[in-house]
């Protein structure tokens, strides 16, 4: 992802999450850790026919790693889009020498839940009242890495 993403990228956002969409301040924040030798961030996009039908990001700090976000647009769902996206910030979280990835879902979000279930997730705990407005209560699973 690129700074000339952001626009389409907070277009898919506002569409997919309306209660609770990132802001471009938030992505430009993320996108400043993304690049060069101190990087903590992977931000990717992926791309049809020229525009863009997914996204997803990864924070990494003292060897964990945190999926920030991870979004594909109806369209594309049951495609294998969201595993790649996946597989992508994985790769990129052993680069970044992560023991484990952390991640927070939406209790009523099954089909992502099956997706990290694939992925070796494990749901660890639930914060309760984490998406706003909406007072949705949030799954949070941890896959360990293997290196």
């Amino acid at each position: 992802m690129r700074w000339w993403d952001i626009r389409p990228v907070l277009d898919l956002e506002n569409a997919l999450f309306p209660d609770d969409a990132w802001s471009a301040g938030m992505f430009w924040s993320e996108l400043a850790h993304s690049r060069g030798p101190q990087a903590t961030r992977r931000y990717v996009v992926a791309e049809l026919d020229g525009r863009i039908v997914g996204y997803a990001g990864l924070a990494a700090a003292g060897g964990l790693g945190d999926v920030q976000t991870i979004a594909v647009e109806p369209g594309q769902w049951g495609t294998g889009l969201g595993a790649r996206l996946l597989t992508d910030l994985l790769q990129h979280a052993t680069a970044f020498e992560c023991d484990e990835v952390l991640l927070e879902v939406r209790v009523d979000n099954t089909r992502a839940q099956k997706l990290y279930e694939r992925f070796g997730f494990e749901p660890i705990g639930f914060r309760r009242g984490y998406y706003q407005p909406g007072n949705v209560d949030a799954l949070v699973m941890r896959l360990t890495v293997q290196t």
